[in-house]
């Protein structure tokens, strides 16, 4: 009866730490894709003067 018990933790360890594995690599994917989606969207910025400067 024991090793089925630390058999299913072992098994529900490993795979919580296989969805935390995932949620990581999304995340980082995720951020890495927005960073380059604001890189785009500085270069069609127009570069005439902003109407906060002007008044």
């Amino acid at each position: 009866m024991n090793t089925k018990f630390a058999a299913s933790v072992l098994s529900a360890l490993l795979y919580a730490q296989g969805l935390l594995g995932f949620a990581g690599l999304a995340t980082v994917l995720l951020k890495d894709r927005a960073y380059a989606s604001e890189l785009g969207t500085a270069y069609e910025r127009p570069s005439g003067p902003s109407l906060l400067v002007v008044r």
